[in-house]
């Protein structure tokens, strides 16, 4: 984990609030927990952010910023805090246990907590669990009212100041105006108009943002006219101060009425979105009914010159992404809401996330695996909408089970088996019934419980799932749920049964003519149970083809395991290099994925090799082979029982430890062992990749020689008949 934390970068300039960033900074020294309150559109995420960006070098475990604004579900915000700090966890402990026990272990770490107001009730135990077991966490919190949490302190945010010389309130406006206007400036001929502007609207940012993206079409004094004209209405004629909500509401107001009908419209529809979005979905999402696809593109842009959308730098390609303030998209469901497009909207969304999962698992066997990886997360808080949709919609519980199980690939290769157990648990609950969407939902929770070390409760689900398979003639159910009994007999030790399952589920697959990076995954796990019982050729086979197709298909994720098995195999024979080597760019590649399971297991195996002489007969570095197995020791709790409580996937473990004990003094390994366990994650592969590997990537080479590929051509030949 970088010190650095996920701050992400300003794309505005930030005006004035010396005063409030300063007891801001003064607070975060004192306290442990300080909440900046206030009116919407006041300004509490840029400050917090430009604090927390300013505070940097005070927090050495980083400053990671938790969008809380984004989660509609708050049964997910301990989920939403843990992926902010790209902890992975592959357990079934609860959220808040592992963010405890990762964040008691941090020296110095910064949590800030933006647009919490509506989680108030489950952030208030959250913190201050957190708080309660790690003394090295800070927490700052933007919210419209304040947490309640025992510790916590107040800044009071308000609105800029509209008086004296220059005051904040007309700079913000000049700088934000000049964006929307180049060339526009505050001169001796317009600086009473835009002060009275500015005193008009209260000073609230947002206000003032809104109302200089109107100056490309209209003049300061005719936006001030329209204000006035405003403000008398709701006062019934008197022109004394609003409340400042309502000048913000207010604002808003006359905001939507300047925009035009269509503007308008594809305003409401945005607010179906949570977080950001492409272009591509909100043509898809809200065209139609007096919206054509090319007017949306149009449309959208218009309403990133008003600031109603602000845009943000792409994910994958360049591509451009887009979001609403909360603020506006509050205002703008409103009148979703009262229209009667909103149902035909939600399924809209729900069809183009449902979409989007179902490519993003046919993309995943295919070079595109990472790009895959980074849009589906950039998706994460519309797919999360799109699941809730599917759950408390009448009828629409089997597209839940289809979603979630259909979303395998990014709950297991990318890091989020617990967040995917809630809604696969919460799917299968909703629908009993023996269907093929089921089926699928049974045997990915399966495979994710396996992860977790939930062995029985993984048994019983795959059971069941390969007696509806038999039951109902689903013969790729069936195959998939006897692959994953055999992961569960493979880390039980049963070996001989894990090689019959194995082999039954590649032939169930070979039938079908199934091939994807579950079935690759099953031959690297068929070669590990026959070189773990000392067929040492056939696993080397099994290994080889899963390497070989790998590198055919350009499938990365399958590779990084089939990697881990090449080296463990390498070094059984001798071939130190050749292992080292591999494990690296295994735990390179899942670290891309973050995927902890294969990242540990890299780690486990380069330990071993550091006890090794290196290339030029130099003896073995026993202080970094503890310092792996340290940090190895820590990563575990964060995916299950170390080495799956096996004693087949222990052994070279174990071999590693008695060289280290044999060869070190007690001080010094427990030391090297303590250190290790102190790493964040990022410190923890700079170690394991501290000499770099040559590129391995499977699109580039085949990682064997050809007489070693050769002896693998067909290893499925004769398995069955």
């Amino acid at each position: 984990m970088p010190g650095t934390g996920n701050l992400p970068a300003e794309l505005t300039g930030f005006v004035g609030r010396r005063v409030e960033l300063a007891a801001a900074r003064r607070l975060l020294r004192r306290w442990r927990l300080v909440t900046v309150v206030g009116a919407g559109g006041v300004g509490k995420s840029r400050l917090a952010r430009r604090v927390a960006a300013s505070a940097t070098p005070d927090f050495p475990d980083g400053c990671w910023l938790v969008p809380c604004a984004e989660l509609s579900d708050p049964a997910l915000l301990a989920h939403a805090v843990a992926e902010a700090l790209r902890l992975t966890d592959s357990t079934t402990r609860p959220a808040v246990e592992v963010l405890r026990d990762f964040l008691s272990h941090r020296e110095a770490l910064l949590l800030v907590l933006d647009g919490c107001e509506h989680l108030v009730v489950q952030a208030a135990p959250l913190l201050a669990a957190l708080l309660a077991a790690a003394p090295g966490l800070t927490v700052l919190a933007t919210s419209r009212e304040p947490l309640r949490v025992e510790g916590e302190q107040l800044l009071q945010l308000d609105p800029l100041p509209t008086e004296g010389p220059r005051p904040d309130a007309v700079a913000l406006f000049a700088e934000r105006a000049a964006s929307a206007l180049p060339g526009f400036a505050v001169t001796a001929d317009n600086v009473e108009q835009v002060t009275a502007l500015c005193r008009r609207l209260d000073g609230i940012p947002l206000a003032l943002e809104l109302a200089a993206g109107r100056l490309p079409v209209l003049s300061v004094q005719q936006i001030s006219e329209r204000l006035d004209d405003r403000f008398r209405v709701l006062t019934g004629g008197a022109r004394t101060a609003l409340p400042r909500h309502q000048t913000l509401r207010t604002a808003i107001g006359w905001s939507h009425e300047l925009c035009t009908p269509q503007e308008r419209l594809l305003w409401a529809r945005l607010t179906v979105f949570v977080g950001s979005f492409d272009l591509e979905a909100a043509q898809y999402v809200c065209a139609g009914q007096g919206l054509s696809a090319d007017q949306v593109l149009e449309i959208l842009g218009a309403l990133v010159a008003k600031s109603v959308v602000l845009r943000e730098p792409g994910l994958v390609d360049g591509d451009a992404r887009f979001r609403m303030l909360d603020t506006l998209r509050e205002y703008g469901a409103q009148w979703l809401r009262a229209s009667t497009a909103e149902p035909l909207l939600r399924r809209r969304h729900r069809d183009w996330y449902l979409g989007l999962a179902t490519w993003g698992e046919v993309e995943w066997f295919s070079p595109r695996q990472l790009e895959t990886s980074v849009r589906t997360e950039a998706a994460h808080s519309n797919l999360r909408a799109a699941l809730e949709y599917c759950l408390v919609e009448p009828g629409e519980e089997q597209l839940a089970l289809f979603l979630a199980g259909t979303l395998w690939y990014f709950w297991v290769g990318c890091g989020h088996l617990g967040e995917g157990r809630v809604w696969l648990d919460r799917a299968l609950e909703l629908s009993p019934e023996p269907t093929e969407a089921r089926a699928k939902a049974l045997w990915v929770t399966g495979y994710l419980s396996i992860l977790q070390g939930d062995r029985l409760h993984a048994l019983a689900l795959l059971e069941e799932c390969r007696q509806q398979a038999l039951d109902t003639g689903d013969d790729r159910a069936l195959a998939y749920a006897v692959h994953r009994q055999g992961c569960a007999a493979l880390i039980a030790d049963d070996l001989d049964r894990a090689v019959e399952l194995f082999d039954e589920a590649l032939w169930h697959y070979d039938q079908l003519g199934e091939l994807n990076s579950n079935v690759l995954m099953g031959m690297f796990e068929l070669g590990l149970a026959h070189t773990f019982r000392g067929d040492a050729a056939t696993g080397a086979a099994w290994i080889g083809k899963v390497l070989a197709e790998c590198v055919r298909f350009g499938e990365r994720w399958a590779y990084a395991y089939g990697l881990f098995a090449s080296a463990y195999a390498a070094w059984s024979v001798g071939d130190v290099t050749a292992a080292r080597e591999r494990a690296r760019e295994c735990v390179r590649l899942n670290h891309a994925f973050r995927d902890l399971v294969g990242l540990v297991l890299g780690v486990e195996l380069l330990a071993l090799l550091a006890t090794e002489p290196d290339e030029q007969g130099a003896a073995g570095d026993l202080r970094e082979a503890a310092l792996l197995q340290g940090a190895a020791h820590t990563l575990w709790r964060s995916v299950g029982e170390p080495l799956f409580g096996s004693g087949s996937f222990n052994a070279a473990h174990e071999v590693c430890d008695r060289r280290v004990r044999e060869g070190l003094p007690a001080g010094e390994c427990a030391e090297s062992f303590r250190l290790g366990t102190s790493l964040a994650l990022d410190e923890v592969v700079g170690h394991a990749l501290r000499t770099p590997p040559r590129a391995v990537a499977p699109t580039a080479q085949r990682p064997h020689g050809p007489k070693a590929v050769g002896a693998l051509r067909e290893p499925l030949a004769g398995q069955r008949e």
